[in-house]
């Protein structure tokens, strides 16, 4: 018999199910507490592997205490003492929780409850603590731990030399350190992180997932230390209000910017991002973005608004103390899904002048556009009912021949055909166009498509396709549209369209050069009667040419104002070729008009004459290492080059390089300004090296000259923009140094170098 003061309980695995829950709850309370005092505490070694086992579930709950299911392999009672000690591989569990550790002891007097001996505590929420002893009361009051590591769900680590918990459910640390970086490289070899933050103290907030950091540094290579005034980091990932790391820049235009900005999380699904610009040249800017996140959709709108001096497009004084007034910019856009059908797409952009993005680096785009959208969807229908209006940035071009399009309106709907099995397609449409000082126009119209895609018994893909179109347009002030052919005539015009078609592929498959070769025939034949064409206004229709996208399509107009009549014949060839790592695509083709009827394409386009110009595409692609797209158009008397583009990718995610190359040489007249002959050449690439390093490169080099156009006032060689820069970026650090020159002058953006330094840390749980 063993002594009446102690009592000995040998069971391998033994189970016991009326251990009060405090003792989890304290332990999960703890896992709140940080780790080591050092960042190198951050690296250490610990057992991530999920506590194998399941005991059975306890009891249920009563008011006098929540049981917990507990295991060990032996479990000694002291009787004198009031004391239950369990060892080897104690493990207590409740719902998702569970407290892991050599040895744990219960004062049953006192409620006192100690964990020692690698203790690893698990909470709800995925987070393990990991520590060598821990004191707990089982009224989860207090609780103290010593050297703690805690590795947060998200991946985060947290370590510091002490721990305790205050009475509101916090828990204070003392000389902790965090990182959002790996502790171990690919090889699964311990190693310093990037980053990591260095405080004398640490607030826990266990409810509010929060770690406040005081009197804290931030670490960069385990070397260069920088003071940081106040941080709040999350331990599930989400974004926290606080200052962001700033932005510094330097432009011709502004000398040196320094942003700082403030993220403030409203709720969970918004937030407000303010920004305040600071230059040595220039008046202060202030910016803000604000995200919204509803029930049906969401929305942003961001601003920048500041007074400062501006120079006139026309002024070619360097003095840019001329115009002092407000400047800013609002861009707002949303989308709304209110149903599965309907939806709502909106947005605005606005500038108060022409050069104000530019000059503060916000964008280059040469035309600002507001739209607003509803739209219904579903399998047979397609309803939109839309407006917009654009603001242009170019210089020279006037503000009141800017189309604001109110109402446009499109409604399509497929049907079967009950007689043959092929589709009908019926469609309405109308726009009003109206410009402030120029042409109006509004149209509508209504067409019907029928169309049936059969295969014939030797394997020809045949489709046969039908439509008839009716137009009604109405404009007014055309002697102000400059370019003639667009014009039309003022007033009421009509216009009848009626269209057959029947194209024809032919897929022949073989083997060749170790691979597998689709070559794949293809005509079509068309055939529309004389249209109005010249009588109609021509708005969306400007921009054409004989291209390898367009050269099948029943109408090679982009929009619904010009029409291609009279019978043509098209012919040509799709080539494909498949083996491993290797692909091959080709097309080839031309399109020859059979009637003689005046044709509305001008010269240039490839397709003014009867017989049109070959046009052409080929893709080479070697695994994912190599792409080399060209595309052509081959003048049909002289073979010379009217468009001739290179496309080179080679290389891969990390290092790569892309040569770009195009020359538009139409050959057509000055006065079609959307159709201007253009030679320019791009490039950009990456080196990556040294793991972690980066260089980067692009430039951009206009080589049209005069007698390519003489209005653009090109040289042949002119270098538009280039950028240089250097990076560093791995798990969780990016610094990058980028050197940019712009060569062109607009107003108050002046050309000339700029630099910005880019600085961002990963997995840090800030916004």
């Amino acid at each position: 018999m063993l002594p009446a003061a102690q009592t000995l309980l040998h069971a391998r695995k033994l189970r016991l199910l009326s251990l009060p829950l405090p003792l989890l709850a304290a332990g999960i309370a703890s896992l709140s507490v940080p780790c080591a005092a050092y960042a190198q505490d951050l690296t250490r070694p610990v057992d991530t592997t999920p506590i194998q086992g399941a005991p059975p579930a306890p009891p249920a709950e009563t008011a006098e205490e929540v049981p917990v299911a507990f295991e060990a392999d032996t479990v000694e009672y002291d009787q004198n003492g009031e004391t239950v000690t369990a060892k080897g591989n104690v493990v207590l569990r409740k719902d998702k929780q569970s407290v892991r550790a050599d040895t744990v002891t219960w004062n049953r007097n006192t409620g006192k409850i100690v964990g020692s001996g690698n203790v690893r505590l698990v909470d709800q929420n995925g987070n393990q603590l990991f520590t060598e002893q821990v004191e707990l009361t089982d009224e989860l009051k207090t609780g103290a731990m010593d050297n703690l590591l805690l590795v947060l769900r998200e991946g985060a680590r947290l370590a510091a030399n002490k721990g305790e918990r205050l009475a509101n459910g916090d828990v204070v640390l003392q000389h902790a350190a965090y990182t959002g970086c790996g502790v171990a490289d690919d090889a699964g070899c311990p190693k310093s992180p990037t980053w990591s933050v260095l405080a004398k103290s640490v607030i826990w907030s266990e409810e509010k997932n929060l770690v406040r950091f005081s009197d804290a540094r931030l670490e960069l290579f385990g070397k260069v230390q920088i003071p940081l005034l106040g941080l709040t980091v999350s331990t599930n990932g989400g974004a926290v209000s606080g200052f962001l790391v700033p932005d510094i820049k330097s432009s011709p235009s502004n000398g040196i910017e320094v942003a700082e900005s403030y993220y403030w999380k409203i709720a969970n699904n918004r937030d407000l991002t303010g920004t305040l610009h600071v230059f040595t040249k220039s008046a202060p800017m202030a910016s803000f973005e604000y995200r919204a996140l509803t029930d049906i959709g969401a929305y942003q709108i961001t601003g920048y608004a500041t007074s400062s001096n501006r120079i006139s497009l026309d002024d070619t004084n360097p003095d840019p103390n001329r115009e002092r007034a407000f400047r800013g910019y609002i861009f707002a856009n949303g989308k709304f899904q209110l149903d599965p059908a309907w939806s709502i797409t909106a947005s605005i952009r606005r500038a108060t002048d022409r050069t104000f993005l530019r000059r503060y680096d916000i964008s280059r785009d040469d035309r600002l556009r507001s739209s607003v959208e509803i739209e219904r969807i579903d399998q047979d229908s397609y309803f939109s009912f839309a407006g917009y209006t654009t603001q242009t940035m170019r210089s020279g071009q006037d503000q009141g021949l800017m189309p604001i399009a109110i109402p446009v309106i499109d409604y399509r709907r497929r049907i079967d055909d009950p007689w043959l099995g092929g589709k009908f397609e019926i469609q309405a449409n109308t726009m009003g166009i109206t410009r402030k000082e120029g042409q109006d126009t509004q149209r509508a119209f209504a067409s019907a498509q029928w169309s049936l895609r059969k295969l014939t018994s030797m394997g020809q893909e045949v489709v046969l396709t039908g439509l008839v179109r009716g137009d009604v347009y109405h404009s007014d002030e055309n002697d102000t549209t400059t370019t003639a052919l667009y014009r039309g005539e003022s007033g009421w015009q009509g216009r009848a369209i009626a269209l057959a078609a029947v194209d024809v592929k032919w897929p022949l498959v073989g083997q060749v050069f170790g691979g597998t070769q689709v070559f794949t025939p293809r005509v079509q034949l068309v055939a529309t009667p004389h249209l109005k064409n010249l009588e109609i206004p021509n708005e969306d229709s400007r921009a054409v040419e004989l291209e390898d996208t367009n050269l099948f399509s029943l109408n090679r107009f982009p929009g619904y104002d010009r029409f291609e009549d009279g019978v043509r014949f098209t012919y040509g060839f799709d080539w494909t070729f498949e083996r491993p790592r290797w692909r091959i695509k080709s097309t080839v083709g031309q399109s020859v008009r059979l009637s003689n009827e005046e044709q509305i394409l001008p010269d240039g386009t490839g397709l003014a004459d009867k017989v049109s110009d070959f046009v052409g595409r080929t893709e080479v692609r070697y695994r994912n290492f190599v792409s080399v797209i060209h595309r052509f158009r081959l003048d049909k008397d002289t073979l010379a080059f009217r468009r001739n583009e290179f496309d080179l990718s080679l290389g891969s995610n990390q290092t790569y390089f892309e040569l770009g190359y195009a020359k538009l040489d139409r050959n057509i007249s000055n006065t079609i300004e959307d159709l201007q002959d253009r030679e320019e050449v791009r490039a950009a690439g990456r080196v990556a090296f040294a793991n972690y390093w980066s260089m980067f490169g692009s430039a951009v080099v206009n080589l049209t000259d005069k007698n390519e156009d003489p209005t653009y006032g090109s040289d042949g060689f002119q270098p538009l923009r280039t950028r240089l820069g250097v990076a560093y970026e791995d798990d969780c650090l990016e610094i990058a140094v980028t050197w940019r020159r712009d060569y062109v002058s607009n107003g108050d953006a002046r050309k000339g170098d700029s630099f910005q330094l880019h600085f961002a840390l990963k997995n840090i749980g800030v916004h």
